[in-house]
């Protein structure tokens, strides 16, 4: 712009100079005429001092714009040793367009696009590389997921093709009567038969026994496995894993420091151990991993704070037509929901087995979504209220507790427990207290002197029985959601998980579940 300026003054200045100087009859004397060589000798001192300062400005201004392109660097991607994460192209028919193809609406591939071309680079990861996917954990949730992870890092040109899934070795039994290893059944049949049977994985799904082969140069690590597994697994995902890579946990539960007796997200445990540079996000919702893989239409929320563009590129590789994900920054918030849940849907079991309604579970449903909210709001900041009415919030807690694992498990418990009432009610000491059994706590109001243990006993008995080697949440986060509330004096706050606690674990009768539906004076926030 300067230079154009400079060059319209030069010409309104030198109007008469220019049409002498290349030769061209003057319009204010025909008869006289000279050129450009001649120019400093037929001029006076004072005029050729001024125009020939106009002229001088007038060449450079010319040549200047041809020479700043000529000089100017190349763009760099017309180099052939681009940057490997380029902007995806702007054609429709391409089929790696994740614009395109992460989407069922044209509206909503565009909206995608437009946050793809504000790219430039992937602050997590080598800009050298392409992200490179690592799933750790193949169980039931493990293996659906990789269906979805693995199509869409196929389809996407961001992304590494082949996706490495940590499994744990086992031996399968075959029909022939021999055994296999379960790493090469998942990479010869693309079936994880024990975990996930009928489900077809897609070929770019690599079984991998050593974690450390699994994880080495991974960019973003997926964490699909029990939490109590977490802390002997990640020194080695920390040596193995790219130095800029990123996590995104699917488990559901949550931590707790001994010492303090607080909660602790697991996503910040994955991120203390994995490095100050480490940032893990979680993906929640209502997801029932067998009607994931097969295609029936859900919502998830990723909930994330890596920044752009790492948040849209993390939320395209598990979004699909029939997955749809939407983006929150509410860390705490979506993860905290992710546990608490598991701890509801173990009192909605307890009403099935009582062979209780609708109704009733409804008013569960009620009171539990209160408590968590202010669980939530009591022991993490920034834990926002919409949250709360995303697929992570609501919409998990009533597919938990109609179809999940923790209330199908709650339910056969509560069955068994009514079942020997009746036996327990006779085994009785001479001195009339209940014998050690969870159960014996029947015949009396104070459940305080029950045995967790003999609890614990029955809960692992039903969840080998029902869940072919995957493990319950619930119980795990019960036990330490009634720690921390226990240490601050807050059990009287939370009247449904305290009575889900002592059903659970201290023989409490299953018909009392009722008695923990209600909302407890006067500690109830006052935006609720």
């Amino acid at each position: 712009c300067v230079l154009f300026f400079l060059f319209i003054v030069s010409l309104f200045f030198c109007r008469n100079l220019f049409s002498t100087a290349f030769c061209i009859p003057s319009t204010a004397d025909t008869h006289r005429s000279f050129c450009l060589l001649s120019l400093f000798q037929t001029y006076p001192s004072p005029l050729f001092s001024h125009r020939s300062y106009f002229l001088v400005l007038f060449i450079v201004a010319l040549l200047s714009p041809p020479l700043v392109l000529a000089i100017s660097p190349f763009d760099d991607h017309n180099d052939k040793n681009s940057k490997a994460f380029s902007r995806p192209s702007l054609s429709t028919s391409d089929p790696k367009n994740p614009l395109q193809a992460s989407s069922p609406s044209s509206s909503v591939s565009d909206r995608n696009h437009t946050r793809i071309m504000q790219m430039d680079s992937n602050p997590q990861t080598s800009s050298e590389e392409l992200d490179k996917v690592c799933i750790i954990g193949s169980g039931n949730w493990g293996s659906a997921i990789s269906v979805l992870v693995g199509r869409n890092c196929q389809r996407y040109d961001h992304f590494e093709t082949n996706v490495n899934m940590w499994v744990y070795e086992e031996q399968i039994p075959m029909p022939d009567g021999s055994t296999q290893k379960l790493t090469e059944v998942i990479n010869e049949q693309h079936e994880n038969v024990k975990y996930l049977p009928g489900v077809t994985l897609p070929t770019n799904i690599h079984a991998v026994p050593d974690l450390a082969d699994a994880c080495r140069g991974a960019t973003l690590l997926i964490f699909v496995l029990p939490h109590q597994f977490l802390p002997k697994l990640l020194p080695t995902i920390r040596e193995s894993a790219h130095p800029n890579c990123r996590g995104v946990s699917l488990i559901k539960g949550l931590d707790f420091d001994k010492d303090t007796k607080l909660p602790v997200l697991i996503s910040q445990s994955i991120a203390q151990a994995m490095g100050p540079e480490f940032q893990c996000g979680v993906l929640m919702g209502a997801n029932v991993a067998t009607e994931v893989a097969s295609g029936q239409m859900c919502e998830s929320t990723l909930a994330s704070n890596f920044g752009p563009p790492a948040d849209e590129l993390t939320r395209l590789v598990f979004d699909s037509p029939t997955f749809r994900v939407q983006h929150v920054s509410d860390v705490a918030g979506a993860e905290v929901c992710g546990a608490l849940k598991n701890v509801i849907a173990l009192g909605a079991g307890f009403i099935d087995a009582l062979g209780m309604g609708g109704n009733t579970k409804a008013a569960l449903l009620r009171v539990g979504l209160k408590e968590m909210s202010k669980f939530c709001r009591m022991f993490f900041e920034g834990v926002k209220d919409q949250t709360f009415t995303e697929s992570c919030g609501m919409a998990d807690l009533i597919t938990t507790c109609y179809g999940g694992r923790n209330r199908k498990c709650a339910e056969a418990f509560a069955k068994e427990r009514m079942a020997n009432d009746e036996a327990n009610r006779e085994n009785v000491s001479p001195q009339g207290n209940p014998m050690d059994d969870c159960d014996g706590a029947a015949s009396s109001p104070d459940y305080s002197f029950m045995k967790d243990t003999e609890c614990e006993k029955k809960w692992a008995k039903v969840e080998s029985a029902l869940l072919n080697g995957q493990k319950l949440q619930g119980t795990l986060t019960a036990e330490e959601v009634k720690i921390v509330l226990e240490s601050r004096g807050l059990l009287p706050a939370f009247p449904l998980m305290k009575t889900i606690y002592e059903i659970a674990f201290n023989g409490r009768p299953v018909p009392q579940i009722v008695e923990g539906i209600v909302i407890a004076d006067g500690t109830e926030p006052s935006h609720l």
